[in-house]
């Protein structure tokens, strides 16, 4: 059951960014946004995931995971809502500075629980997570656009709130079963060197399904396609992340050295991004299978990775609280970098290089991530 629900919570922890980039045309039409403001309405609650990621530590002592899930599901549900009634710059901004902290807030959370209530099955549980975040965003992409032309803009933005409520209501029944938790703060050391290593690989990576995340969507009306077909793009790319996702938790217990699986969907990606750079928007099949294996592999592995380096819950909350945290600030870059490129020039060519020279740097980080010791 905790199994199902971990994966119903994570459903909703994408739609708020996923469901933009197939309405950007009608963005900039109704709405008149530039590319970089556009870019804004990922980064901003990227950047929020990553600054309550950080105060994981301090929620976890003061509310309890359980408590702390159950107010970032109310505030997610509240921002989805918000955005039924203003589609104006503050009210999109406001929404997703909102929507972003609810998400940290989970995020930050949730793997302190699993650590604590399923430390046998800590890695299978997180991949279920995180796949249930992928699936997410593959509803939102392709449902953004059908839902516009049915309902009209507000009402596409804020249906998602629907699947918020829903899974707010699974996790209370869950929760009202549940043993009350000890929310004392306890005291952990971390190396910061490997703290380092592990934050700018979960952050570069992360960046480059930021990335995609935003600007695929808009690379193919570009080059031709309509916002829909762009949007059922999108879903079938990151159905393919749920597929790898599902590959993860199903294989991930004949790996215990993370590195083969690591650089193996890292190469993967590369190649991915490496069809954008050299064949935008005329490689559609090969390059959404690339990027959807690797992006949708390199999730869960980063934070199973990030995992293996905690021996408690108090350390897995602390150690993915930064790991998080500093890695979504990272990963918010991306898609501003990408905008201004974008209003610089028409081709977004730089930003898929940018994005190529991280992946070759998170091989190098990926080589030195030899299994631990148990002490």
């Amino acid at each position: 059951m905790f199994a199902f629900i971990a994966f119903m919570v994570g459903l909703n922890l994408r739609p708020i960014l996923a469901s933009i980039g197939p309405l950007f045309p009608v963005l900039q039409r109704d709405v008149g946004l530039s590319a970089t403001e556009f870019s804004l309405l990922t980064t901003l609650p990227v950047t929020m995931m990553g600054l309550v990621a950080l105060g994981g530590p301090w929620l976890l002592a003061r509310t309890g995971a359980v408590r702390g899930i159950t107010l970032g599901l109310f505030i997610l549900l509240i921002a989805c809502v918000c955005r039924g009634f203003t589609t104006s710059l503050t009210g999109l901004m406001s929404t997703a500075l909102a929507g972003g902290a609810s998400i940290g807030m989970i995020q930050a959370l949730m793997p302190a629980l699993i650590k604590k209530e399923y430390t046998q099955s800590a890695s299978t549980c997180m991949s279920l997570f995180s796949t249930g975040i992928m699936a997410g965003a593959a509803l939102a992409a392709a449902s953004a656009e059908p839902l516009f032309s049915w309902f009209g803009l507000t009402s596409a933005l804020a249906i998602t709130g629907l699947l918020a409520l829903l899974a707010l209501i699974f996790w209370l029944t869950w929760a009202r079963h549940h043993q009350r938790e000890k929310t004392v703060y306890a005291g952990v050391n971390l190396s910061s060197s490997r703290t380092g290593l592990l934050l700018l690989f979960f952050g570069v990576g992360t960046g480059a399904y930021t990335l995609v995340l935003a600007w695929l969507p808009p690379l193919y009306i570009q080059a031709g396609w309509t916002a829909r077909s762009s949007g059922y793009m999108l879903a079938w790319l990151t159905l393919t992340e749920v597929v790898a996702g599902f590959a993860v938790s199903a294989l991930i217990s004949r790996f215990p050295d993370r590195r083969v699986p690591l650089v193996s969907v890292l190469f993967v990606l590369l190649a991915g991004l490496l069809c954008l750079v050299f064949s935008p928007g005329t490689t559609p099949v090969l390059s959404t299978l690339l990027l959807g294996t690797g992006i949708g592999a390199l999730f869960p592995l980063s934070l199973i990775v990030t995992l293996d380096h905690a021996r408690t819950p108090a350390e897995a909350g602390k150690l993915l609280s930064r790991v998080q945290g500093g890695g979504y600030l990272i990963a918010a870059l991306m898609p501003l970098i990408a905008g201004i490129v974008r209003d610089q020039a028409a081709s977004l060519t730089h930003a898929w290089l940018i994005m190529s020279a991280g992946v070759v740097v998170l091989i190098a980080i990926a080589t030195r991530f030899k299994p631990l010791v148990a002490k």
